[in-house]
């Protein structure tokens, strides 16, 4: 599942992840990217749910669709990135590919959300 989360800082947008992503599901939020694309400067927060699991049927082909599909097109808009997780796994993922995500990326335990929110608007 993929949600918007309230209450976040002017200018940043939140997501959270939970359960398993399917492809309908990234389709779904496409249109909620496309106005964040609008704005000219991303500053994002993703709260990584501790029952995420991964993606489910279609859900990595169309993350991989979405996510470079962004990139390729918005790849200076992108300033701040902060991922929330307890997850360890996250944790080496987003360190082994942190020189493909323009922009700063940093990373936040689940207990730091508000922290988190205030690094991706500084």
């Amino acid at each position: 599942m993929i949600e918007v989360l309230p209450d976040m800082p002017r200018g940043v947008t939140g997501i959270r992840v939970s359960g398993r992503i399917r492809g309908d599901e990234l389709r779904e939020f496409k249109p909620a990217m496309d106005e964040l694309m609008e704005t000219g400067e991303i500053r994002m927060v993703e709260v990584i749910a501790p029952d995420y699991e991964g993606f489910g049927p279609g859900g990595l082909a169309e993350d991989l669709k979405l996510g470079l599909g962004l990139l390729t097109r918005h790849h200076s808009a992108f300033k701040r990135i902060a991922v929330v997780s307890d997850k360890e796994w996250v944790a080496h993922a987003m360190h082994a590919f942190a020189w493909m995500v323009p922009g700063e990326l940093a990373m936040f335990g689940l207990d730091e959300l508000e922290r988190a929110k205030e690094w991706a608007a500084g």
